[in-house]
């Protein structure tokens, strides 16, 4: 006979069909290789607008679900973008992830994770500079431009209204206030010039003590001098303890061209979509799928194959 009273005490039985057993097996297989062989594991960059979002704000096709196997094969998936904290932070919670860091302005701003509240970030490191001659000169060259800047506190002041600004913490202000005290960065946007209009009034003008980006649209975005996605990013993979060889950065555009350096620079890779133009595939290791043909997603999956391999 059982002494059952002598027995430890026992947790409820839950009965799963078998295709639910196979997929919990897989990933605390996967957790395990994670745990077991730390030196597998990746810090994968992505980038935002044409990236992971289409143009019209909808999803690359299967990124959340390429996203969450990486997550569970141990990667660690961040997100780097030229957008706001702010417009940033949604993205997040549609990708499902909590990453310890987020960078975001450029790389002007590195948010980080509160250890207490995970649902809570905070501004931990951030770049400013004296924005005041740069203005000056650009609306010299551009007197119909519309600006805004960002402030060390993720406030925002802008001088005209544009429907795909996020103005959430944003306030319109007369030009002369924009340089009232030291900015995260300029944005300036024409809309009635093109991208190369941009690229050929950097190209005239200089702006040699700052950093800058000319977007597909018609807008430029400056930062402090020696600022971008990829000084950034050196931070966090000090920060995480991250080998600079086991990093892995995606993006479309002319803003992620530093970051491909610096992944290059140390061994890690840079794949461009393939909608982006010649000069960011040129500065890239290789080229994935379009945004619209779910680049993201291949990129990731074949890296799961590559570990099962």
């Amino acid at each position: 006979m059982i002494d059952e009273a002598g027995l430890p005490a026992t947790g409820g039985v839950e009965v799963v069909p078998p295709a639910g057993a196979v997929e919990i097996v897989e990933e605390l297989a996967h957790e395990d290789v994670a745990h077991r062989h730390p030196e597998n594991r990746l810090l994968i960059v992505l980038d935002v607008d044409g990236t992971v979002l289409l143009e019209d704000e909808s999803l690359s096709p299967g990124i959340v679900e390429a996203v969450a196997e990486a997550q569970r094969a141990g990667h660690e998936i961040m997100l780097a973008t030229g957008r706001s904290w702010e417009a940033t932070v949604g993205v997040m919670r549609v990708l499902d992830i909590a990453p310890e860091y987020a960078v975001c302005s450029n790389g002007a701003v590195v948010m980080r994770r509160d250890d207490m509240d995970p649902t809570h970030y905070e501004r931990f490191h951030t770049e400013t500079f004296d924005a005041s001659e740069v203005l000056e000169l650009l609306r010299g060259h551009l007197p119909d431009a519309r600006f805004l800047v960002e402030l060390p506190d993720g406030r925002r002041l802008y001088t005209d209204y544009l429907d795909d600004w996020n103005l959430h913490l944003a306030a319109r202000v007369e030009f002369d206030e924009l340089a009232h005290q030291p900015v995260s960065r300029v944005v300036v946007v024409a809309p009635e010039r093109s991208e190369y209009d941009f690229l050929d009034l950097v190209g005239r003008i200089g702006l040699n003590q700052v950093s800058y980006a000319v977007g597909w649209t018609a807008w430029l975005d400056i930062a402090p001098q020696g600022v971008d996605k990829g000084s950034a990013l050196e931070l966090v993979r000090e920060w995480l303890g991250i080998d600079p060889a086991r990093v892995l950065v995606m993006g479309d555009g002319r803003n992620d061209l530093g970051m491909f350096a610096w992944a290059r620079r140390h061994g890690g890779r840079a794949i461009a979509m393939a909608q982006g133009p010649r000069e960011v595939h040129d500065a890239a290791d290789e080229v994935t799928l379009t945004v619209e043909e779910g680049g993201v997603a291949a990129v990731l999956r074949a890296l799961d194959r590559e570990r099962g391999a």
